[in-house]
């Protein structure tokens, strides 16, 4: 009987090749993924030095930004992932419906921390076009402040934010509350924010929330608020 002999070299590139199939067979992704996003989400550095923002220590500032905003950034891209990898049709309603709850409400808590951040600096007024929109919407910048800091008081104990809105539906501006990240105006862009959960203010200002909200006021930067007002409403 003759017996075949193997070719060492032969088997080495058939087990070579073997694995190379089983690691693509593992790795592809199913035919109805879609794209995992969670790349795209990246957190936005500090438009301030947070050693110079007047009232507002730099611990305060920096582990707002690191454990709060960077941390929202982060939780959105890994329920990007998981949702990625989902086929909807197929996941349990409950499932499904938990996912995009927490989608909306990490994803809000990436911009309007963003436009938190972008509110606070060196003490800058509002441009001339956002100074007079203040002035028709609330008859005054001192009424607009009023507002707005007594919305932020009233909040204090609580957990929520302030928002200055500019609403393209009635083509005026407005102050807004907001319980939860999930609540702002429909179709409304904000273009100030001050965040009333009390990792924004406890570390500074313990249970005193109104010192917290004074200290925002005065620390106020409008440079971004300005920019954004002159492309919305334009």
């Amino acid at each position: 009987m003759e017996v075949e002999m193997s070719n060492p070299e032969l088997d080495r590139r058939a087990m070579l090749g073997a694995g190379a199939l089983a690691a693509a067979a593992l790795t592809a992704a199913p035919a109805n993924a879609q794209p995992s996003t969670a790349a795209a989400f990246q957190p936005k550095p500090l438009p301030f030095n947070p050693a110079a923002v007047p009232g507002l220590s730099e611990k305060l500032l920096r582990s707002h930004f690191d454990n709060n905003y960077t941390g929202a950034v982060r939780r959105l891209g890994q329920i990007e992932a998981q949702l990625s990898g989902l086929t909807p049709a197929s996941t349990p309603g409950f499932q499904l419906n938990g996912l995009k709850r927490e989608e909306l409400i990490a994803w809000n808590s990436m911009i309007l921390h963003e436009v938190y951040f972008a509110s606070l600096g060196q003490p800058a007024g509002p441009s001339g076009a956002l100074a007079t929109a203040l002035e028709r919407d609330f008859g005054s910048h001192d009424r607009w402040a009023a507002e707005f800091a007594s919305t932020g008081k009233a909040l204090g104990g609580g957990s929520g934010w302030v928002l200055l809105t500019w609403s393209p539906r009635d083509r005026r501006l407005v102050n807004t509350w907001a319980s939860d990240h999930t609540q702002t105006l429909a179709g409304g862009a904000p273009l100030l924010a001050l965040d009333m959960y009390e990792h924004a203010y406890h570390m500074d200002f313990g249970a005193a929330a109104g010192a917290y909200v004074d200290a925002f006021m005065k620390a106020l930067n409008w440079r971004s608020a300005s920019e954004a007002y002159a492309r919305l409403a334009a």
